[in-house]
Formats: structure tokens, sequence, C-alpha cells
């Protein structure tokens, strides 16, 4: 098959999940030989890394400057992420021919419009060729036909790694993660009398009210705040489990890359995680907000190795078998050479 030319495009300059998503999605699609264009995310962030994978990357933390960089490009598919970038794809589209295949990557269980002009958003919808969702979860809020893609990471080499006695938590210290609930359950665990301790890995709004929370169990000497951390891969590698506690999560590409670290996951029952775990055997999950029922999983998991060892083993296997990035690379390839075809058939 011909190679493509590919533009992922957002209207961002931060380094969340999305832009993280773009940046090791588009530097897989360069290995596989086709030309690929990023625009939006942290400079600092972004630009290094993909010019290493020979990917061209332009700012773009606007609607204006989406709409250029998607104008600029000489592309057969523009893939966007977040709404933003859709429309300004869909604007480009207008006055651009011939006009690339337009395929948008739905991140957020949330039908477009849920806070805005609606009509419009349905008329934009129709203008688009194809649209990938990032899990079933997903896939089922949006209410348009969509294409679920899971997220893929590359299997991890945990042979020789010595864990640490610890609980690892990765995310934003924002209410809607509920890092409170991971805090009580691993007070209420009793873990940290046997010498387990809890690291908490992000940063955000709700740190101090969390710092308090610590002193208040009486945990300052077993709860560790370790700010923003781009080097997860090593916190995973050095972790003896992950505490994932939100109630909701779109897919849950911590939990993932924890499954290919060989790290125990003990997650909330819901969302991606449940999407990716609930079948597994020996899945340690539990009902969002059961900060009883995460305290028991902890302490039942932190007494027993061989069943840390086991739980790690399944999570292994299950993240090779269907969360792979040669898997995600190779569906998404699928997607825009159906939407390619789409668009030339209008």
């Amino acid at each position: 098959m011909r190679r493509l030319r590919i533009l992922h495009v957002t209207t961002s300059d931060r380094f969340a999940g999305v832009e993280q998503f773009i940046r090791r999605l588009a530097t897989i699609q360069a290995a596989d030989g086709h030309d690929v264009l990023v625009a939006g995310g942290d400079p600092a962030m972004m630009a290094g890394p993909l010019r290493e994978a020979g990917v061209p990357f332009a700012p773009s933390a606007s609607f204006g400057q989406a709409l250029t960089a998607i104008r600029s490009a000489d592309v057969d598919v523009v893939n966007a992420h977040m709404t933003s970038a859709d429309l300004a794809a869909i604007a480009a589209s207008l006055v651009t021919r011939p006009s690339p295949a337009l395929v948008s990557t739905r991140h957020f269980a949330l039908r477009r419009g849920s806070t805005g002009p609606g009509a419009a958003y349905r008329l934009a919808e129709r203008m688009l060729d194809a649209e990938i969702a990032i899990s079933d979860a997903v896939a089922e809020s949006i209410r348009v036909a969509s294409t679920v893609v899971h997220p893929g990471v590359d299997p991890v080499d945990d042979a020789g790694l010595i864990r640490a006695r610890s609980v690892l938590m990765a995310q934003r210290l924002q209410p809607e993660k509920s890092t409170a609930d991971g805090i009580r359950a691993f007070a209420a665990s009793g873990i940290a009398a046997d010498g387990w301790r809890l690291d908490i890995a992000g940063s955000g709004p709700d740190e101090q009210h969390l710092r308090r929370l610590v002193e208040e169990r009486g945990l300052a000497d077993h709860v560790r705040f370790l700010g923003f951390r781009d080097d997860l891969p090593h916190l995973m590698q050095a972790a003896g489990m992950l505490l994932a506690t939100s109630p909701f999560e779109h897919f849950g590409l911590t939990v993932v890359e924890s499954m290919a670290s060989g790290l125990p996951v003990v997650a909330t029952d819901a969302g991606g995680h449940a999407e990716m775990l609930r079948d597994l055997d020996g899945a340690a999950l539990f009902a969002p907000g059961d900060e009883q029922g995460a305290a028991a999983l902890l302490r039942t998991l932190a007494a027993d190795a061989p069943r840390r060892a086991a739980l790690a083993q399944a999570q292994r296997r299950r993240q090779r078998e269907r969360f792979t990035l040669r898997g995600q690379a190779g569906a998404t390839e699928l997607v825009y050479r159906r939407a390619i075809e789409r668009r030339r058939a209008r």
C-alpha cells in the first residue's frame, strides 16, 4: 500500500493525555513509512521527540493556528483531536480543493454540543469522513457512528526489576480523579504499618486539600507527594501496586501502561478501567467511591506476593493481546484509508 500523508491537529499548548496520544501515534506512523505532521501541544514536550522521529511540529494553540496548519499542509488525511480542531478541519475543507479526508478521534465520552449549539455540531458531524473512539465507553456516549481503536503501548521488559513496598497513584490532582478516596483507602488498609508507602505523582488544585487529609490521617511519614513527573515509566517499574481511583475514565492510559510494566493494578470498576480489566482472572476492581473495598484489595494484595505476581502476569498478557501500539497503528490506518475513499466518492 502507498504511504499516507497524515496531519494530526489539536488546539492546545499543553501536554496531557491527548497530546501524549498524538505524539505516540505519530511516532509509530512515521516509523511505518508514512509522512506525518503534528500541529498542537506543548512545544517543549512535542517538538524534540517528534523531530527525532522525523515528524515536523507546528504550534497550534487556537482555532486560527489550527486552520492555518491544516490549509498549509498537503496531506491525504487530517486527524483532528478535540472539537475545536474538528471545526478547524471542517472549515479548511470548505476552501481547500481537493480536500483531505477528515477523521476525528474522540477522546471523551461526551456528545458534541453538550454545552453548546447542538444543531450546528450535528451539521458539522456530517462533514466528517470517519470518527474513532478510544474505547467502548466513549463510543457508547458520543451518539455518532465510530470505530473503536484502543490506544496501545509498547510492552516493557520487567526482568530483574525489584519492586518497592509502595502504592503508586499517578493522576491529576483534581476533584474528578477522587485522589482523596485513594488516601482514605490507603489509611484504612493498614498496610503502612507493614512498611508500605503511598506515592502520589501529579499536580493540580486539590494538592493542599490532599496534604491536609494526609496530616489528619496521621500518614505524613508514609505518603509522598512527587509532583508532576515525566518519568512515569520509571516509577511504574519501581512501585509495588498502582491505585487508580477515578470514578470514570474514558480509557485510562496510566492503567494500560501499568499493565505493560507488570505493575499490579487496583482500579475502579467503571469506564475504561472496567473495559480493560473486568473479565481478567484475579482482577482487583472496586466500586467507585468504595474506599473500604479498595482498602480490602490493597490489604489482600500487600500480604500476598504470589497473588500480586499472578495479577501482574495476567494484566501483561492482556495488554500484549489487546492494547499494543502496533495494533492501534494498524487499525487507525484502516480507518484512514476508508475515510480517503469516502472523501473521494463525495
